[in-house]
């Protein structure tokens, strides 16, 4: 099913509550003020929908317009071999329709674009695509369609990112992706190439096999048909993905305007039920005018940012909806680099010193900064696994509190001694951390001056890469090409809806973007995906161990989650945040805004 992304509901009354509350709080002291509203604030967002909340009658036709909301423009890949950018995957999600339908426990069922059955003695999945499926040209979806996208991941020359070794877990992919044979050994089609089913040969079966997002294959098809006589060292940047992607689901593109707006209109070949919209528009959106755009009613639909909030409010004919995202923020610190398909750990890396880690964190009063520039947003949360993942999320686990008295000991202790106002290396010589940041909130230059003046405190020279916030698009290419300007970051991660995290923090993960590597983080990572663990209080136990390895060594650690809120017209019917949401059943039921 085809992904929308995360969504909001109605908020009107919650101003007049805060209005209410203001009142009666006045006399208290500023800071009690805030507290209480940000309470109220938390409170109404856990109580928000995730679906629209419409009754009236759906209008045949009718263009919905999405405000993009980003600094950044799109970069335009639109398949999801390649595909790196958020931006890129919510404007794909019309029409970049999953080969499997999934229920709201994320679990594959029957009934989508393809079927899938798994032999646990055999060691395979065979995937029977519906006869009844054809690309927005016309073409059939077949089985050439499903290889050809392991042929994309796995190939160097794509420089794709999919490739993990999750996948490798697939036999032949490996020896592919090394150059050694032109065929994936493990991907048979015994129907041919122009058949229905395809056959995937496993090393192991892995028990995240049975839900959408589990990285151990793919979930989507690439058009062979219009792809394979590109080279794949062109296949990025050429016509047929950035001009005339093809696609399966409910809608094809009709125009592309590089970085800034894509159209959407019905796909004529679509399996499913016909959809009830004539086009939608994607239009990138800056952060400063969504507010003004929204009230003058240019949009049915755009992000919240949290000092947005009660602003929107005041816009007529605006609803909202909400979901807890499966995400989270984090600060990594790099002690390695990406080579030849693994992360290679650096021992006299500068930031492979663990008091040194848990001293920038113990620096961080995080509740109090999210509490001041997030409204309520943004929450704390303790492991890398979030809490929406309730059976796995280690709920005990012993997380970094704010206290700084703690970090200068640290710091004192592992020979960072101060010299005059800043502490210099054990060795004397001076100690300069450089932190990468992106720019993805209005107020996230306050945020980070609030993290750089905490880390100054202690005596911590902490400046930023490049001396400033940096556009997204050209912070993941540091990242990516472990820019040595670069000792730590930020960053964020939407999570698959599997959670195996081999794919983010394994050693041959491209975006373990840390480079960390031990035996242990390794072994605890086995064990979530082991044959054991088919066995679900065995995954749940090892799923609780490593959450606590991943907060002793502090290599990567979590900081904060956030509420995802969408702005809608009221005359939005539909559209839904739930896990098997479909653009199809997305309508309006009034032709004006």
């Amino acid at each position: 099913m085809s992904k929308m992304g995360f969504e909001w509901r109605n908020w009107r009354g919650l101003s007049v509550a805060i209005l209410l509350l203001l009142g009666l709080t006045g006399c208290r002291p500023k800071q009690a003020q805030q507290d209480q509203q940000q309470q109220q604030v938390a409170q109404t967002l856990t109580k928000l929908p995730e679906q629209v909340e419409n009754t009236k009658k759906s209008l045949t036709g009718g263009h919905f317009k999405y405000a993009l909301v980003s600094w950044s423009p799109f970069k335009g890949i639109f398949n999801e071999a390649l595909a790196t950018d958020a931006n890129d995957q919510v404007i794909a999600a019309p029409g970049n329709e999953s080969l499997f339908r999934y229920n709201s426990d994320y679990r594959i069922v029957d009934g989508g674009a393809a079927d899938l059955r798994l032999d646990v003695l055999a060691k395979t999945a065979t995937i029977t695509i519906n006869d009844r499926v054809r690309w927005s040209d016309g073409r059939p979806l077949v089985a050439e369609d499903i290889r050809y996208s392991y042929l994309i991941i796995a190939n160097p020359k794509s420089e794709s990112q999919r490739y993990t070794g999750s996948l490798a877990d697939i036999v032949g992919l490996a020896e592919y992706h090394a150059g050694q044979t032109d065929q994936i050994s493990g991907i048979t089609m015994p129907d041919g190439a122009n058949g229905r089913r395809v056959v995937l040969h496993f090393k192991e079966m892995k028990p995240g096999m049975t839900h959408s997002g589990n990285g151990y294959f793919w979930e989507y098809a690439s058009p062979s048909h219009q792809l394979k006589t590109i080279p794949f060292d062109q296949l990025a940047n050429s016509a047929a993905l950035r001009k005339t992607p093809l696609f399966f689901g409910a809608f094809k593109i009709k125009s592309i305007e590089a970085g800034q707006k894509v159209t959407w209109v019905p796909n004529p070949y679509y399996y499913g039920s016909k959809p009830h919209l004539a086009a939608i528009t994607f239009n990138v959106v800056s952060p400063n005018a969504v507010v003004d755009a929204m009230k003058q009613h240019h949009y049915d639909m755009a992000t919240v940012a949290s000092d947005q909030w009660p602003e929107l409010q005041q816009s007529s004919r605006t609803t909202f909806i909400a979901r807890k995202p499966l995400s989270y923020r984090y600060l990594s610190f790099k002690v390695g680099r990406y080579q030849d398909g693994h992360n290679v750990l650096n021992p006299k890396s500068k930031m492979n010193d663990l008091a040194l880690r848990q001293a920038l964190i113990y620096s961080l009063d995080l509740e109090k900064i999210t509490r001041k520039y997030t409204n309520g947003w943004q929450f704390r949360i303790k492991t890398l696994i979030p809490p929406a993942f309730k059976q796995y999320y280690a709920s005990s686990a012993e997380a970094y509190s704010y206290d700084p008295a703690e970090a200068a000991k640290l710091l004192d202790q592992a020979g960072y001694r101060k010299k005059g106002k800043w502490r210099t290396k054990p060795n004397g010589k001076p100690l300069v951390l450089h932190f990468a940041v992106k720019r993805d909130l209005t107020n996230k230059e306050e945020i980070v001056q609030a993290y750089l003046n905490a880390w100054h405190k202690i005596g911590l020279n902490v400046k930023l890469t490049s001396g400033r916030l940096l556009e997204a698009n050209s912070f993941y290419d540091k990242l990516e090409n472990d820019d040595p300007e670069i000792d730590f970051f930020e960053a964020g991660w939407d999570l698959s809806t599997e959670p195996s995290p081999a794919d983010l923090y394994s050693a041959t993960a491209p975006f373990n973007f840390g480079r960390f590597v031990t035996t242990e983080n390794t072994a605890l990572l086995n064990k979530i995906d082991s044959l054991d663990s088919f066995n679900e209080q065995e995954r749940i136990k090892a799923f609780k161990a490593w959450q606590t390895y991943m907060n002793q060594v502090a290599y990567v650690v979590p900081t904060t989650s956030s509420y995802d809120v969408r702005a809608l017209n009221t005359r939005v019917k539909g559209f839904s945040l739930a896990p098997d949401a479909n653009w199809k059943d997305v309508s309006v039921t009034a032709p004006k805004r």
